[in-house]
């Protein structure tokens, strides 16, 4: 009964993962092109202030008390992060040398999360800790599928449950990226952007915010996939 129960729920799911994934992932591709065109439109918009990248993130961490975190250029478009582990802010070369709207913005939404680890905001702990298991998941679960296949069931509820991780990470990201921008728009308005630059702003980190809505909507659809493939595997 149990087994058969299961089987038969989850390859119900069969039927409509693919409707589910096929949405997830044009969505994902439209919150990529709007990333990208919002960027590209307000790195054409020079910020009054004249501050650069870097002299933003420099001046809101020494003001919140984090001397000690670094600010460091790195290669690419669109790298920007910060590394929790060794406490450095990387901006990529536009945002870092940049004096536009988008660099200042996308250089304070890092140190946003600078600010975050600084205040052992908890979404952020949870999600660094999940980050470890999730990259192995997001990894071999196709492998684990292949062999359960070959070798045993057991393999593909394994690949499944470290894939269920990933999805946890996706989820808690969202808090986590949400509240690094509202972080960054508070610094921004106290004294480093002129009031009628903070619109743009928004526009920028909020379509940001959008690759992250997109890539929790795809995590859930493959998630429903595996959980699919496993049913047809029991039956």
């Amino acid at each position: 009964m149990y087994g058969g129960y299961y089987g038969g729920y989850y390859g119900g799911i069969g039927g409509s993962w693919f409707l589910l994934l096929m949405p997830a992932l044009l969505f994902a591709m439209y919150a990529q092109l709007k990333v990208s065109s919002s960027f590209n439109k307000y790195l054409r918009v020079q910020s009054r202030s004249g501050y650069t990248g870097y002299e933003v993130a420099r001046m809101i961490l020494d003001r919140n008390g984090l001397q000690e975190v670094r600010v460091e250029p790195i290669g690419g478009n669109l790298t920007d992060h910060y590394d929790p582990r060794t406490k450095v802010i990387r901006l990529s070369n536009n945002v870092y040398n940049g004096r536009s709207v988008a660099a200042v913005s996308v250089a304070a939404h890092e140190v946003g999360h600078a600010i975050q680890h600084g205040e052992g905001y908890f979404p952020l702990i949870l999600r660094n800790n999940i980050a470890p298991i999730a990259s192995i998941g997001s990894r071999f679960v196709w492998i684990l599928i292949l062999l359960g296949f070959v070798i045993s069931p057991v393999l593909i509820e394994v690949g499944i449950l470290l894939y269920v991780a990933v999805v946890l990470f996706q989820v808690i990201t969202l808090p986590v990226e949400f509240n690094a921008s509202r972080r960054a728009l508070y610094q921004l308005e106290n004294g480093i952007v002129y009031r009628d630059e903070i619109d743009s702003s928004k526009k920028v980190l909020s379509a940001a915010a959008l690759t992250y809505v997109a890539a929790t909507l795809v995590a859930l659809a493959q998630l429903l996939r595996l959980l699919s493939i496993f049913g047809r595997r029991r039956d």
